[in-house]
C-alpha cells in the first residue's frame, strides 16, 4: 500500500462542520487503497487565544510554560478528529508529537527536530490505522522530556518530517487556496495557481514570505527528496505539486540539524562593472539594464547600494568574454544617466576582471544567523577581503579578488564541512522548461540597518554579523557598497542589511556598542521599507529579466532603494506605502495574473 501524510491546517480543522469534512477526505484517500499519517494543527484561532490568555496573566510568559500551553490546542484537534474518523467506522488513533516520537532539541517555542523514532508508527500503519498526529509539537530528548514546539509554521515542519523518515510516497499540504499561486492573493486577486513548481523556487518564495508553506517544511522537503502537493481544502482539484532534485543520502539522524551548506560554489570567470555616483531617482537601474538587455548581455550578480546623499552606486557581474561589451554599454549610457551629462563625478565607469564569486548554498541556512557570520569569519581568518555581498535565502556570494579564490575555497569547505560540488539551480527537473518568472513576493515585515564607513578590511564583517548571530538575529538581505571612502585617512565601505522589524532595534543596538571599537559611522533604521522580489528558475538563461522588473517599477514612479540578486531571484527594496502597487507592476509584467480571480476563504 502507497502511504501519504496529510497535513490540515487551522482554517481546515476550524469547525465541527470541517472537521467531519476532512475525516470523510481522509476515509477516502483510505478506501482509495493507500495508508494515511494525518497531521492537523489547532482549530481555527485556537492558538491566538491560547497567546491572548497568557499575555492576560504576564506580558513576560515562560517560554517553557507556553509550549506546554500551546501544545493543548493541536491535542483538541486530533481527539475530535479520530473521533470523527471513528464515527465513518474508519479505525484510527490519535497521538501527540511525544507519543509520535518526534524528538527535538530542548528549545522552547523554536525547537527543531533531531530524529523521529518510527516504531510505534509503523505498527498502527500495519494494522491498518489512520495515525493522527498533533502537529507543531515533539519532546526533549533530555531525561526531563520537555514538551516543546517548533515554531511558525511547525505542522508543516511536522508533517514533512514524518513524510521523510516514513519514506511516504507524498505529503499533501491541504490549506484555503488552491494551491501555491503567483503572488499572495489576498494583494493581487489575479494571481494564478502553479502546477508544479521547483523547491528551490519554492525555498525563495516560502522565505520572502509566501504564506502557503514554512521554509524549513521546504527544506526539508528538498533535503530528502520528498514530493510535496498543496491542494484546498475545499475542492477536488489536483493543486500544485512541489518537485524536489534527486537527495543526497544523508541520515535521519539531526533530520533538521543537518549541515546548513550544501556546498561551496566558486565562478573565477566573472567581471564587475560599477557605476558610481548615480543620481538616486526613478527609472535610473531601468534604463541601465534596459540597454545591456538590448545587447543581449546577461548579467549575474546585481549590487545597489544604499545611497550616499542625492546618488548610489550599481555594481553588477557578468562572464569576462562580455566584459568589453557590458563597459562600452555603460560608458555610453553613462551621460544620459547624470542630472548634467557633462558632470562626469556622476555615473563613473570602473570596471574590474580579477575578481571571482565565491558562494556557500543551503537550505539549511535558513533561520540560522550564524551561517554568514561563520563564512565572513572564515574568509577574514585567513586574509581574503570581502569586496561585494550579496545575499538571497539559499546563499551567500561574495566577490574576492581572484587570486584568492583557490584559499577561499579551502577555508569554506573546511568550515562547513563539504566538497566543492555546486549544483548549478539551474539542474532541477523543471529547468530546462520553466519559465523566467514562477512567482512574486512582498515582504512588509522587514527593517533595514544601515551602518556608514565601516573600515575596508578582512574581518570587519564578519565581526558585524558573528555579534547579530550571538544576540539571535536573523540577517535577510546584506548588501556591501562598491565605493570605498576616505575617513580619517582610512579606506570604508557602507554596509546594509534587511531583519525583521521585531528585531530592528536589537541589531541597531549590538551595532552601536561594538561601534567604537570597530571604528563604524553611524547606524540608523528605516522600518518603512518593503522588499518585492521575482523568483524563477528561468531566469537563468533570460537576459533582460532584471531591466523588465526595473522599467515596470520605473513607470509607477518607484524608487529603488537597494538592490540584491541571486541565479534565481531579484529582490529590490521600496518606500513600505509603495509595495503592494509594486508587487502588482512586476506581477503584471512578466505576464503572471490572469482573467479568473482566487478568493480566499474567510
Amino acid at each position: 500500500m502507497t502511504l501519504i501524510v496529510q497535513k490540515y491546517g487551522g482554517t481546515s480543522v476550524g469547525t465541527v462542520e470541517r472537521i467531519q469534512a476532512v475525516a470523510q477526505r481522509v476515509q477516502a484517500t483510505v478506501e482509495a487503497g493507500n495508508s494515511v499519517v494525518v497531521v492537523v494543527s489547532a482549530m481555527g484561532k485556537t492558538t491566538d487565544g491560547l497567546v491572548k490568555l497568557a499575555n492576560d496573566i504576564t506580558d513576560q510568559p515562560s517560554r517553557r510554560e507556553m509550549d506546554m500551553l500551546l501544545s493543548t490546542g493541536e491535542q483538541i484537534t486530533i481527539a475530535l478528529l479520530t473521533m470523527a474518523l471513528h464515527a465513518l467506522g474508519q479505525d484510527a488513533i490519535s497521538l501527540t508529537g511525544a507519543q509520535v516520537g518526534i524528538v527535538t532539541e530542548a528549545e522552547h517555542t523554536r525547537a527543531r527536530i533531531l530524529k523521529i523514532k518510527t516504531d510505534r508508527l509503523q505498527r498502527h500503519i500495519d494494522e491498518g490505522k489512520v495515525i493522527v498526529v498533533a502537529g507543531f509539537q515533539g519532546i526533549s530528548q533530555t531525561t526531563d522530556l520537555e514538551i516543546t514546539t517548533l515554531g511558525r509554521g511547525g505542522s508543516d515542519t511536522s508533517a514533512v518530517a514524518l513524510a521523510a523518515a516514513l519514506q511516504a510516497e507524498t505529503c499533501e499540504i491541504y490549506t484555503d487556496v488552491p494551491g501555491i499561486l503567483t503572488t499572495d492573493p489576498r494583494l493581487v486577486p489575479e494571481a494564478q495557481l502553479m502546477e508544479e513548481i521547483t523547491s528551490d523556487e519554492m525555498l525563495e518564495l516560502a522565505s520572502l514570505g509566501a504564506k502557503v508553506l514554512h521554509p524549513r517544511a521546504v527544506e526539508i522537503a528538498r533535503n530528502y527528496g520528498v514530493t510535496l502537493v498543496v491542494r484546498s481544502s475545499w475542492t477536488d482539484e489536483p493543486g500544485t505539486r512541489v518537485i524536489s532534485p534527486r537527495p543526497q543520502p544523508r541520515p535521519l539522524e539531526g533530520l533538521e540539524l543537518a549541515h546548513p551548506v550544501d556546498a561551496v560554489e566558486f565562478d573565477t570567470d566573472q567581471a564587475k562593472v560599477a557605476l558610481l555616483r548615480i543620481p538616486d531617482r526613478p527609472g535610473i537601474a531601468a534604463r541601465l539594464f534596459g540597454e545591456l538587455a538590448t545587447q543581449a548581455l546577461n548579467v549575474d550578480l546585481i549590487i545597489q547600494s544604499i545611497h550616499e546623499g542625492n546618488t548610489n552606486d550599481i555594481a553588477f557581474t557578468m562572464v569576462k568574454a562580455n566584459l568589453n561589451r557590458a563597459e562600452a554599454v555603460a560608458e555610453a549610457i553613462a551621460p544620459a544617466l547624470r542630472s548634467n551629462p557633462t558632470d562626469t563625478t556622476q555615473a563613473e565607469v570602473m570596471v574590474d576582471h580579477r575578481m571571482a564569486k565565491i558562494s556557500i548554498a543551503g537550505a539549511g541556512m535558513i533561520g540560522r544567523p550564524g551561517v554568514a557570520a561563520k563564512m565572513f569569519s572564515s574568509l577574514a581568518a585567513a586574509g581574503i577581503n570581502i569586496q561585494l555581498i550579496s545575499t538571497s535565502e539559499v546563499k551567500v556570494s561574495c566577490t574576492i579578488d581572484v587570486e584568492d579564490c583557490d584559499r577561499a575555497i579551502a577555508v569554506l569547505c573546511e568550515a562547513f564541512e563539504v566538497t566543492s560540488s555546486p549544483r548549478p539551480q539551474g539542474d532541477s527537473p523543471l529547468a530546462n522548461a520553466a519559465p523566467m518568472v514562477r512567482g512574486a513576493a512582498l515582504d512588509t515585515k522587514q527593517s533595514r540597518v544601515a551602518i556608514r564607513h565601516v573600515p575596508d578590511r578582512p574581518g570587519m564583517a564578519a565581526h558585524i554579523f558573528q555579534l547579530l548571530a550571538i544576540h539571535g538575529v536573523s540577517v535577510d538581505m546584506i548588501i556591501q557598497s562598491q565605493r570605498c571612502r576616505l575617513v580619517h585617512g582610512q579606506a570604508t565601505r557602507d554596509i546594509a542589511f534587511t531583519v525583521a522589524q521585531g528585531d530592528a532595534q536589537t541589531a541597531k543596538a549590538v551595532v552601536e556598542s561594538a561601534a567604537a571599537e570597530l571604528g563604524l559611522g553611524d547606524v540608523a533604521v528605516d522600518d518603512a521599507i518593503a522588499k518585492v522580489s521575482v523568483v524563477g528558475t528561468g531566469m537563468i538563461y533570460a537576459p533582460g529579466v532584471a531591466a523588465r522588473m526595473f522599467k515596470a517599477l520605473s513607470e509607477q514612479g518607484i524608487n529603488l532603494q537597494m538592490i540584491a540578486t541571486s541565479e534565481i531571484k531579484i529582490s529590490c527594496l521600496v518606500a513600505e506605502e509603495e509595495g503592494v502597487k509594486a508587487l502588482r507592476a512586476v506581477h503584471n509584467a512578466f505576464g503572471l495574473a490572469g482573467l479568473e480571480r482566487t478568493v480566499v476563504p474567510a
